[in-house]
C-alpha cells in the first residue's frame, strides 16, 4: 500500500506527476472518467466531490466558526491539550516554510499556524480558522479526505478537486481518542510541493501518533519526560522535534508504567506479546494479526474487512468469527466487541513508541525500540502494509534528520545494515574521502544500489 497514500516516491519526477494528473483532472471534469494516471484514492475522492455538489471552479469552503464561537469551541476541544506538543514538533522545529492546521472531526479548522507568508497567501482559498475543509465542503484535499477515509493521505497540486487549490500540496492524518478510538480531528501540513514528499507524510504520521500518546499520558497523569540532548549530538540534527534523547530516565515501554492500559508488542516477534490487567500472554501469529489490525482501526472492522486484511484470497466471515471466539476466550471479557469487531480498550503498541521517539527527535531511542519488522512471519496483507509503512517512516525521518553519529550506528544495526536506504543515508553524512565512506560505498554496490 506504500504509494497509495503517498503522492509520489523519491524516484518519481513530481513535475511529471503534476502534468499527468492535471490532464486527467481536465478529462474527469469534462467526462466524469478517471484515467489510470490518477491514484485510486484520489479518483474515488473526485467522484465523491461531484456527488457532494462541489464545483471545481466556484466552490469555496464555508466559514462556520468565528469570534467567540470559534474560541469557545477551540478551548473546549480535547485536542487543545496537544497543541503545545504540536507547536514544538511542527512549528518551532519546522524544516522549512509550512502551515500547520488542526481541525475538528467535522473538518472545521480550529488552529492554523506556521509560516506567516504562506498563511497570508492561503487566505485567498479560505484556508483559515473556522473554515470547513471536509471533503463534502471543499472537495479533494488532504485534511478533508483524511477525515473521510479515517486514514493519513497526501494530496499533491493538481490532485485537488478545486482548481483554486491546485498550487498547494498537503499531508494529513486523522487524530483519535486514545481510549475510545473516536476521531477527534485532523492534523495537516500545507505548503509547497515538498509537503507531498514521502518524508512529509512520515512526519505527519509520527506527529499524529505522538499526539495520541500525549493525550493518553495526560489522562493517566503520567506524561512521558521530555527527551534530553545526547552527549556529542548537541545541535547536530535538524527538525522534527527536540534534541536527541541521551537515554537517562527514558519513558517506560508500553504497558509497563503506572496505571498502564493494555499494551501490544509486535516488533521483531513471531507472535505478539500482550500485557493486560497485570498479566502477559504470547499470542499465535493469527491472533497477533487480529489484535494489531484492530488496534490500528479504532472505529472497528466488519468481518469482511478484517478477513480481507488477514487473507486476500480467503476473506470468509465465518473463519474470522471462529478466530474471534478463540481470541475472546483467551483474553477474557472486556476487551473485544462485535458489530463491528473492535477493541474496547485500545492498547498502546511498540509501533506507537517508535513513532513518538521519531516525532520527538529521539532517534537513538527509536532504533533501540525497533527490535525488528512488524510480525515478520505474518503474510497478512494488512500487517504487511503496517510493516512497510513503519519501515518507510523510519527511513524517511532518520535519513532526513538524524545526525551523522546516529546514521552511522544505524547503518551497522543488524536489522538495517543490508537496507540500501540506510546505507545511502549514512553515505550522505560522510566525507567522500573517508575510509568509512569507501566501505559503505562497497556495501551499497554489493546490495545492488
Amino acid at each position: 500500500m506504500y504509494g497509495t497514500w503517498n503522492a509520489w516516491s523519491w524516484d518519481t519526477d513530481p513535475e511529471a506527476v503534476r502534468r499527468d494528473v492535471a490532464a486527467a483532472h481536465e478529462r474527469f471534469t469534462g467526462s466524469g472518467r478517471v484515467s489510470g494516471s490518477v491514484r485510486a484514492v484520489v479518483g474515488e475522492s473526485w467522484r465523491r466531490s461531484v456527488l457532494h455538489g462541489v464545483d471545481p471552479d466556484t466552490t469555496v469552503p464555508r466559514i462556520e466558526l468565528a469570534g467567540h464561537a470559534l474560541r469557545n469551541h477551540r478551548d473546549a476541544h480535547p485536542l487543545a491539550a496537544a497543541m503545545p506538543l504540536l507547536r514544538r514538533l511542527l512549528v518551532d522545529a519546522a524544516p522549512g516554510p509550512q502551515i500547520v492546521a488542526v481541525g475538528d472531526a467535522a473538518g472545521r479548522l480550529l488552529w492554523v499556524e506556521g509560516d506567516r507568508r504562506l498563511r497570508d497567501s492561503a487566505e485567498d482559498m479560505c484556508f483559515v480558522e473556522g473554515a470547513n475543509w471536509h471533503e463534502r465542503s471543499a472537495g479533494t484535499n488532504a485534511p478533508g479526505t483524511a477525515l473521510a477515509l479515517d486514514h493519513e493521505v497526501q494530496v499533491f497540486a493538481s490532485e485537488h478537486f478545486s482548481r483554486g487549490v491546485q498550487r498547494w500540496s498537503c499531508s494529513a492524518a486523522p487524530l483519535h481518542d486514545p481510549c475510545t478510538g473516536e476521531v477527534l480531528g485532523v492534523l495537516d501540513i500545507t505548503g509547497e510541493d515538498h509537503l507531498a514528499s514521502p518524508q512529509a507524510l512520515a512526519l505527519v504520521r509520527t506527529a499524529a501518533a505522538a499526539v495520541e500518546m500525549e493525550l493518553r499520558a495526560l489522562r493517566l497523569g503520567a506524561r512521558p519526560p521530555r527527551p534530553r540532548t545526547a552527549p556529542g549530538d548537541r545541535g547536530a540534527h535538524r527538525a522534527p522535534g527536540v534534541r536527541e534523547a541521551g537515554g537517562a530516565h527514558p519513558a517506560p515501554p508500553p504497558g509497563r508504567g503506572p496505571s498502564a492500559g493494555p499494551a501490544l508488542r509486535v516488533l521483531g516477534r513471531a507472535g505478539a506479546l500482550i500485557a493486560l490487567d497485570g498479566r502477559e500472554a504470547e499470542l499465535s501469529v493469527r491472533h497477533s494479526e487480529i489484535l494489531l489490525l484492530l488496534a490500528r482501526s479504532p472505529r472497528g472492522l466488519t468481518g469482511e474487512e478484517l478477513g480481507a486484511r488477514l487473507n486476500e484470497h480467503d476473506a470468509s466471515p465465518v473463519t474470522v468469527r471462529a478466530e474471534m471466539s478463540r481470541l475472546r476466550r483467551l483474553l477474557g471479557p472486556g476487551l473485544l466487541a462485535s458489530r463491528p469487531y473492535r477493541l474496547l480498550r485500545p492498547p498502546s503498541t511498540d509501533i506507537d513508541e517508535v513513532r513518538r521517539h521519531l516525532a520527538e527527535g529521539s532517534y537513538r531511542r527509536a532504533l533501540e525500540v525497533y527490535a525488528g519488522p512488524v510480525l515478520p512471519r505474518s503474510e497478512a496483507p494488512g500487517v504487511a502494509e503496517i510493516r512497510d509503512a513503519l519501515q518507510a517512516e523510519v527511513c524517511e525521518v532518520l535519513g532526513a534528520n538524524a545526525p551523522p553519529s546516529v546514521l552511522l550506528a544505524w547503518s551497522e544495526d543488524p536489522e538495517w545494515r543490508d537496507d540500501p536506504r540506510v546505507v545511502t543515508a549514512a553515505l550522505r553524512s560522510l566525507d567522500p574521502g573517508s575510509p568509512r565512506h569507501a566501505a559503505l560505498r562497497g556495501r551499497l554496490r554489493w546490495l545492488g544500489g
